[in-house]
């Protein structure tokens, strides 16, 4: 399964995994959708550390997630990217809607 979930009181964290794409996207969506409607968290963290690859779904993936919490207030975190994916989710314009950070190159 390409997203583990943990919860905790207010707060889901999603650990995403390999390829993120159109082939992929829906399973997590689902995965992290359930949490949101079981969990009704404050935060929603998704952490990138594991992804290999993204597309644009992985930009669709976060925005949906965002309509997904506005109604319980929700805020969204995005961390560990690669700088690739960080570049792409700047140039989308995800900051206005989530926190991003960049993943600690060794």
């Amino acid at each position: 399964m390409p997203v583990k979930i943990m919860a905790t009181e207010q707060r889901i964290t999603a650990f995403l995994e390999g390829e993120i794409d159109h082939h992929s996207a829906p399973e997590i969506r689902n995965e992290i959708d359930d949490a949101i409607q079981m969990y009704k968290p404050k935060v929603l963290k998704l952490d990138y550390s594991d992804v290999t690859f993204m597309d644009s779904s992985g930009v669709g993936l976060v925005m949906g997630r965002y309509r997904a919490l506005t109604p319980f207030g929700g805020k969204i975190i995005v961390s560990n990217l690669s700088y690739s994916v960080y570049k792409i989710m700047k140039l989308a314009g995800i900051e206005k809607i989530a926190k991003i950070s960049q993943r600690e190159e060794k």
